[in-house]
């Protein structure tokens, strides 16, 4: 069962990248999306034999490599929290096939997206059932990879293209830190295989190490490292900058990437590791202030958007903050339950904000949208559902696992841990106010577009909406369901088992009773303030973009890390590229270098030639003066 769920994925890629012109469209999409949607179906049985019976098991499909004391093996590695990640990505996946079917009817490429796709669903699966950390970063470079495919889908728009490369160069500087995390750990425990490395750890807790001149725990320093890769994958402040640019893809790749493969990568990768996390309070601690500044610095970007896409963007980047700094602060099972939930309503709100762009015709600016709940109504319902989710709407997923992260972070008692709670607090306001932002403005108050008439307006086909009821249900019921599995008292000896390491078991008193309600409280009071200045006096943020230009041109510009990166990087690595191609490449390889020669033998053969001259007396002179050369050279050595 462990193989045809891994590799039905692949097989699908392989039928509809290959064969696709072969077996039309409408095949291609049949195929990809019944191969994916039978791995769920699989992946559900997994879940439920993990849940039910406590099933594990490492399946040997091959042995990669076996050199020295690197034996690596090939593998499908079924625990918890595998299990949790194979339901989330199978399922979101399966998901976004269908509804691609609805969405990319009028492109002319299917068959190569939906390859894409399931390409990227494969990755994935390889990065989160492997038992070694050489078949996860494979699986990692892979989604890496297929992201770049699928941002620049749309290869013949330059922004696209522009967008695809920038999420590349930006991983591999996450993957580089990755990369030398992996090395060190070989280098210290001659070995990459998850259960031999998390056995020694212990170990090493007192080994220093000289890095770049200075004496640092190894631990702390392998920890640092892979932090470094998950910062690029599930785009952290400082290497964030690709993800809203990565919009530039079709819109079920968005929801692909945000809500189940890519960007949950890193969250993955640091749970998966917790058995060395746990020895590195400074790794926690860093990953604690680094999840906190990213959650409050996407939500105050997110307020001042206007593409429908890049607002839900900088919410994922949001919540994605949320998972880390509740990893940071030792909650790894609430990080995984956010993380869980979030896939739900994520994916809905990017899905439905592709049906409102299908039915505006690829417009994505909600200033040119407006009154349209009564035209979509389902999307708009479906929307809503989203929204408090996120939001963090009493009873509904997100309130149970959003509230859970500031609980534990406030529970930890140490300084980052109220921090944290403290900005968790307030990113839930600021990301009530632009998720309601968004609604308001895209569905309600007036009709803004000029290029198509309000009566012109359709509501997505069936099979776009169906993945949306799906996700709206998940969205509704998966925490209430899950909460008690998750996060339940004493969950970290039963349901997670040997998955996770709490090497100091998480608190189980009951926080004070302002931290449980004041988050509940504050989303419920956005909602009626949300409207009112979104729709009903839309002059007070006009105002106060007004009387704070500068405040409203930080946030607008993303605090301006696009133009800083373009001041130290950018342009330095232009100029030298420039100076290396004009000077040393054209002015002195190229010169003294083939151009050179081959000028020289050039100006030897012309001259040469004149000596060709077809009178005898010339070729007795040649041939005398050739014979005096040789025989002075004879004379003198």
């Amino acid at each position: 069962m462990e193989i045809a769920l891994l590799f039905l994925p692949l097989l699908a890629s392989i039928t509809s990248g290959f064969f696709g012109k072969y077996i039309g469209d409408k095949n291609s999409e049949i195929i990809t999306s019944l191969f994916v949607s039978i791995s769920a179906f699989l992946s559900l049985i997994l879940f439920y034999n993990v849940i039910i019976n406590h099933y594990e098991s490492n399946v040997v499909v091959a042995t990669w490599i076996n050199s020295g004391t690197l034996d690596v093996n090939w593998s499908i590695k079924v625990d918890t929290l595998s299990s949790v990640m194979l339901v989330v990505v199978t399922l979101v996946s399966s998901l976004v096939h269908i509804y691609s079917i609805g969405y990319m009817s009028h492109d002319p490429h299917k068959p190569r997206f939906m390859a894409y796709l399931s390409l990227f669903t494969f990755a994935m699966l390889t990065l989160v059932t492997s038992d070694n950390f050489l078949q996860l970063f494979f699986g990692w470079e892979g989604v890496g990879l297929c992201s770049y495919f699928l941002i620049g889908f749309w290869f013949k728009k330059d922004s696209a293209n522009a967008a695809a490369m920038k999420a590349f160069v930006v991983n591999r500087i996450g993957d580089f830190g990755f990369a030398l995390g992996i090395f060190l750990i070989f280098y210290l425990f001659g070995t990459v295989n998850y259960s031999e490395v998390f056995q020694q750890i212990p170990l090493i807790i007192d080994k220093k190490l000289l890095f770049l001149g200075i004496h640092v725990n190894a631990i702390d320093l392998i920890c640092i490292l892979l932090f470094i890769g998950a910062m690029g994958k599930s785009a952290q402040i400082f290497l964030h900058t690709w993800l809203p640019d990565a919009m530039e893809g079709p819109t079920p790749v968005s929801a692909l990437i945000h809500a189940a493969t890519m960007v949950t990568a890193g969250v993955f990768l640091v749970v998966r590791c917790s058995p060395i996390f746990e020895y590195s309070p400074l790794a926690l601690n860093i990953i604690t202030i680094v999840g906190m500044t990213t959650a409050f610095f996407a939500a105050t970007v997110a307020l001042v958007q206007t593409d429908i896409k890049k607002i839900i963007a900088y919410s994922t980047c949001s919540q994605l903050g949320y998972m880390f700094f509740a990893a940071g602060v030792g909650a790894y099972n609430v990080a995984m339950f956010h993380l869980f939930t979030h896939a739900f309503f994520k994916a809905l709100l990017f899905l439905g904000s592709g049906s409102v762009i299908h039915s505006f015709k690829d417009e994505q600016d909600i200033n040119q949208m407006g009154a349209v709940y009564n035209k979509l109504p389902y999307t708009w319902i479906l929307m809503i559902i989203g929204t408090l989710a996120l939001t963090g709407f009493p009873f509904l997923s997100g309130f149970y696992s959003k509230d859970a992260i500031i609980e534990f972070a406030y529970l930890r008692g140490n300084t980052a841990g109220y921090y944290a709670a403290g900005v968790g607090i307030l990113t839930a306001l600021l990301t009530s106010i632009y998720s309601w932002r968004l609604i308001f403005k895209t569905f309600h108050g007036s009709y803004n577009n000029k290029k198509i008439k309000i009566e012109e307006m359709r509501e997505s086909p069936l099979v776009m909406l169906l993945p949306l009821i799906v996700l709206a249900i998940g969205s509704i019921f998966a925490g209430f369901l899950f909460k008690d599995l998750f996060i339940g008292h004493g969950v970290e000896n039963n349901f997670w088992g040997e998955s996770i390491k709490f090497l100091n078991p998480l608190r189980t008193d009951h926080p004070p009773l302002w931290i449980i309600f004041i988050t509940p409280i504050l989303v419920l009071l956005s909602i009626p303030i949300s409207y009112y200045l979104f729709v009903k006096n839309k002059e007070i943020p006009n105002q106060f973009v007004q009387l704070n230009k500068p405040l409203y041109n930080f946030l607008v510009n993303k605090w301006y890390f696009d133009e800083l990166y373009n001041i130290i990087f950018i342009q330095p690595s232009k100029k030298i590229g420039l100076f290396f191609w004009k000077v040393v490449d054209i002015k002195i390889i190229d010169r003294f270098g083939p151009d050179g020669v081959s000028s020289l033998v050039k100006d030897l053969s012309l001259k040469a030639s004149k000596f060709q001259s077809g009178f005898i007396y010339q070729y007795a002179f040649m041939i005398l003066i050739g014979f005096s050369a040789l025989l002075t050279f004879l004379i003198l050595y």
